[in-house]
């Protein structure tokens, strides 16, 4: 038997903690002295705290544990109780990390206001160019329902370029158009420009002649595209204050993607008429 000091000693808990334990019923101890009220627990008890503490500290209460050992799980239920629950903590802290990055991103986009020139704004046409091309569909144009979009996109669309001997001659680009529901939800169109001698209808990607800009006011970003909105509230400004109207989405052209988004250079282009 061991004594309460001992038992929280060999357990990494408190003896505040299994004298609560033992109040709320959850882990009792193995004697208690009649006299002097003194708690003893076996060792064997320690399996039990064990499941107590995993279980607390992947956030389920105190009901719920007793429920779930008072059930009897087997360790291999429990087991996979746990790693759902991991999974799902894991997935909150994702979650959680990419709010942060674009409450970041909007905060050096109100750091950055005013700082850019209008000379970083260049309208210019873009010419038509025959691309192969995949499709995706995000439910708005949000950066958190673009972004676990278009990436994947963009690595299926290279794994078939590269299974069919075909290599890109240009920037990759992105697209956006409407979505067909009318929902408020995005077509995602990437496209990676490729030889002439590449036909439509050989391959299992689209292969399409992207359809040339008149004129499109381009801008230059530099960095990840999660800091891309300052980029983007730019050019906006520069559209309304030179007498353009936007005609579209602005496309994206990634002109350097080294592995390391620090260095991204990626211009964006957006069809403009004017007012």
């Amino acid at each position: 038997m061991l004594n309460i000091g001992d038992f929280a000693s060999h357990g990494r808990v408190s003896v505040r903690m299994l004298r609560h334990y033992d109040a709320i019923g959850l882990l009792r101890p193995a004697r208690v002295d009649p006299v002097s009220g003194y708690r003893s627990y076996e060792a064997a008890q320690l399996a039990r705290l064990n499941r107590v503490i995993a279980l607390k500290e992947l956030g389920f209460t105190l009901q719920q544990v007793r429920a779930v050992l008072d059930d009897e799980v087997d360790p291999a239920e429990l087991r996979g109780m746990l790693r759902l629950r991991r999974a799902q903590l894991a997935e909150a802290i994702a979650a959680d990390e990419l709010r942060l990055a674009r409450v970041e991103a909007r905060l050096r986009t109100i750091e950055s206001e005013g700082t850019m020139s209008a000379h970083d704004v260049v309208v210019k046409p873009v010419p038509s160019v025959r691309a192969a091309q995949l499709t995706g569909v995000a439910a708005s144009y949000a950066p958190e329902d673009i972004t676990p979009v278009i990436g994947p996109l963009f690595t299926e669309l290279c794994r078939r370029l590269a299974e069919a001997g075909v290599e890109g001659t240009g920037p990759s680009v992105a697209r956006y158009e409407d979505g067909p529901e009318g929902d408020g939800s995005v077509l995602i169109l990437v496209a990676v420009p490729v030889g002439p001698s590449v036909r439509p209808g050989a391959h299992d990607f689209e292969v399409v002649d992207l359809p040339p800009i008149e004129e499109a006011a381009t801008i230059v970003h530099r960095g990840p595209m999660n800091g891309v909105l300052g980029t983007v509230q730019h050019l906006a400004r520069f559209i309304e204050e030179n007498g353009y109207r936007s005609a579209g989405y602005a496309r994206e052209l990634y002109l350097e993607c080294p592995e390391d988004e620090a260095g991204w250079v990626t211009e964006l282009q957006e069809p403009v008429v004017r007012r």
